[in-house]
């Protein structure tokens, strides 16, 4: 599932997805399990809202390692 993130164009973190959600630049959107609901639930729904497709994923090391950053990442979104 995380196969292609490596190279797409992306933002990685609550702050950037949720303004690429705002501004119509996601499709596909990314966030860990083992994430904080309160930070990734309502991102979800935004998501939904907006017909991005949201993909949960394994953890949030897993996510910074596809998005290559040196820490975990609980929610990317493709552009």
């Amino acid at each position: 599932m995380l196969d292609g993130l490596e190279n797409a164009s992306k933002v990685v973190g609550v702050k950037q997805v949720r303004r690429a959600l705002s501004g119509g630049r996601a499709r596909r959107l990314f966030l860990a399990r083992d994430a904080d609901p309160q930070l990734t639930q309502p991102l979800a729904r935004q998501a939904e809202e907006r017909g991005v497709e949201v993909c949960w994923c394994g953890s949030m090391r897993d996510l910074g390692r596809a998005c290559r950053i040196s820490v975990g990442a609980c929610v990317a979104a493709t552009l």
